[in-house]
């Protein structure tokens, strides 16, 4: 059954969802202020770089399912249910959650509510938002007590988006327990593809649901922290991090995922929202949460911190010193440079006297914005041409497979530093180049444990 749909904010969260919706077959209008942004998406371009969703958007718009106004009437007149997707931002002033977007929405739209309706919050927000949302839209909307908030968290993972949209692992749904309607049947008809193939849907209290999506950024954000610190732990004792993740990761407590040792993450999303937890924590006075998150946070910090004091020893002096950056995106299969480890160390190497290069495959015109000073090049062999050191920042595929071969003659000094630890050290070395990694040791692998022995080891106690 097709349900009309109002995506209010088209940034990459509010865009992806009302494509995606769209693909479900619903009909959907997507609202954004911005009418540059409208327009764009209505003559099919994408105002960001996602896998695959370019296509959705082709598809929808030739369906006709699919338009995009400025108009917030038009689409209170349109849609049964209304998605808010505006972005909640890091305050200026503090480590709290930004929620003006999201208040000026309630405030814009609200009034316009003359039927029952049901909104749905997809933003990240800090607990006890959604009620508070919810009693203001019922006070504003000529509906009144017909007007329904319900709490709807994304999970989405940038360069999967339109998987995690189409094919999630689980879908949330927050409702008021203490006022009974139509959110969970209406959320029931939006999503029903999903739920006929088996995805699992969890109704939970509206304040559950504010808390699962921080809950699980935070999680995240600790896991990537602590084998950071373990990194660190074996840069002093000559272990490898690398194994020692491949070992714990077999636990099926802990699991491999996210136990990649390097500079750490970045994005438009979790650092914000490990902070603005941290914020609503004090605020609860719960200490514990706040000081977990510190810890993290700061040891993310650190490791872009390292990566700077790994390539002034290689290059004994950054003054002077030629750094060819190989990544600007906080990660690959993205143009998304907010917060990107990449571009804070590059930016850090140049205020050091560096003379910095940056190559990405899909970030270059987003970093010239933030990071105008910089240096630029189209490929990789420009970027590298005459480089006292080489780091890779972002683990697009082109860099995982680059070989010693591709850049020997390029470069003015070889010297490798891998900051996401995705590169094999052996064949560096052995081809002269000086490699480091975080955590890694300074000898050959095959001198230690390789990932295959230690496959072999733990098969054969396997019990």
């Amino acid at each position: 059954m097709s349900v009309r749909i109002a995506v209010f904010g088209l940034g990459y969260l509010g865009a992806t969802h009302a494509l995606c919706m769209a693909e479900l077959g619903h009909h959907v209008i997507g609202i954004d202020v911005d009418s540059t942004k409208v327009g764009m998406l209505q003559s099919g371009e994408l105002p960001f770089y996602e896998p695959g969703l370019g296509e959705v958007l082709e598809r929808n718009l030739a369906a006709g399912r699919l338009r995009f106004t400025t108009s917030y009437s038009e689409a209170a007149d349109f849609a049964q249910a209304h998605f808010l997707a505006v972005g909640t931002p890091q305050r200026s002033d503090g480590l709290a959650a930004d929620l003006s977007h999201l208040d000026a929405l309630i405030e814009s739209l609200a009034p316009l509510l003359t039927k029952p309706a049901v909104i749905f919050g997809k933003s990240t927000v800090p607990v006890g938002t959604a009620k508070r949302l919810a009693n203001r839209a019922r006070e504003l909307a000529p509906a009144g007590e017909a007007v329904e908030l319900a709490w709807n968290p994304e999970f989405l993972r940038e360069g999967f988006a339109v998987q995690d949209t189409l094919r999630p692992e689980r879908l949330v749904l927050g409702v008021d327990r203490g006022r009974p309607g139509r959110a969970e049947e209406v959320a029931r008809e939006v999503f029903a593809p999903l739920l006929n193939v088996g995805v699992p849907l969890l109704v939970t209290g509206l304040e559950t649901s504010e808390l699962v999506k921080v809950a699980a950024n935070a999680f995240l954000a600790t896991k990537i922290s602590f084998i950071n610190a373990m990194a660190e732990v074996c840069d002093r004792t000559a272990a490898d991090v690398s194994v020692l993740a491949e070992a714990i990761g077999y636990d099926p407590r802990i699991g491999r995922e996210f136990l990649r040792a390097g500079i750490g993450f970045g994005g438009g999303c979790l650092p914000k929202d490990i902070r603005a937890f941290r914020a609503r924590a004090d605020e609860l006075g719960v200490g514990s949460i706040s000081a977990i998150l510190t810890v993290a946070d700061d040891i993310n910090t650190r490791s872009r911190t390292r990566a700077v004091d790994i390539t002034q020893e290689v290059c004994g002096s950054l003054p002077g010193a030629r750094i060819a950056i190989l990544g600007a995106a906080f990660k690959p299969d993205s143009d998304d440079v907010r917060d990107s480890p990449a571009l804070d160390v590059a930016n850090q190497l140049q205020l050091g006297g560096a003379d910095v290069v940056v190559h990405d495959p899909m970030g270059m015109d987003n970093a010239r914005v933030r990071f105008p000073d910089l240096g630029y090049a189209t490929s990789i062999g420009s970027a590298c041409e005459g480089a006292d050191a080489v780091l890779v920042l972002t683990e697009w595929a082109e860099f995982r497979k680059l070989l010693p071969h591709d850049l020997d003659t390029v470069v003015r000094r070889k010297v490798l530093v891998d900051g996401r630890n995705c590169l094999d050290p052996n064949p560096w070395r052995e081809a002269g180049w000086t490699y480091r990694g975080f955590g890694r040791p300074q000898f050959s692998v095959s001198e230690s444990c390789s990932r295959a022995e230690l496959v072999e080891t733990a098969s054969s106690v396997a019990p």
